[in-house]
């Protein structure tokens, strides 16, 4: 029997109607490399919406062509509104796109790049520049002591 005559709903348009990724507010900055991300995940979803096409299986499978239009929509969106920082001369202060090493009160140093939103990656060592640690250290130089979750840390180099 037709879903339409039912009063059950149909899971595969329920799981279809995704709703769109959130898009920051903020300007969309970017490294090179971030860039490079961007248009690597932008071909990931052009990829995935053809693939999803071709199938022919989009009357049985609505979640594929739903995911890839979104991606799709997202990772356009994206690349439509990147703004590339280039790296700059190293003037001495923390500045997007820079990496920077710090030492916290118990002796532990950790080191962050500072980067876009799409590239930032904590567990591998990015960080989006408008993250409260970011925030909190460009402008910043070596030497400076920076309040980070209620501890000091101080700034031990910047590349």
């Amino acid at each position: 029997m037709s879903v339409a005559f039912t009063k059950e709903s149909d899971a595969e348009a329920v799981a279809a109607d995704l709703p769109d990724r959130p898009i920051p507010a903020h300007p969309n900055l970017v490294t090179p490399n971030g860039l490079a991300l961007i248009e690597a995940e932008l071909s990931s979803a052009r990829a995935a919406y053809a693939a999803a096409q071709a199938g022919g299986s989009i009357t049985t499978d609505r979640t594929a062509m739903a995911r890839a239009t979104r991606d799709l929509r997202y990772w356009s969106a994206r690349r439509a509104s990147a703004q590339i920082i280039e790296a700059r001369p190293h003037d001495g202060s923390i500045a997007f796109g820079n990496s920077v090493s710090f030492e916290r009160e118990d002796g532990r140093t950790q080191t962050f790049a500072i980067v876009g939103d799409d590239e930032a990656d904590p567990a591998r060592g990015s960080v989006s520049y408008v993250s409260p640690l970011a925030r909190a250290m460009i402008g910043k130089s070596v030497g400076d002591i920076v309040t980070l979750a209620g501890q000091e840390v101080e700034i031990v180099a910047v590349v």
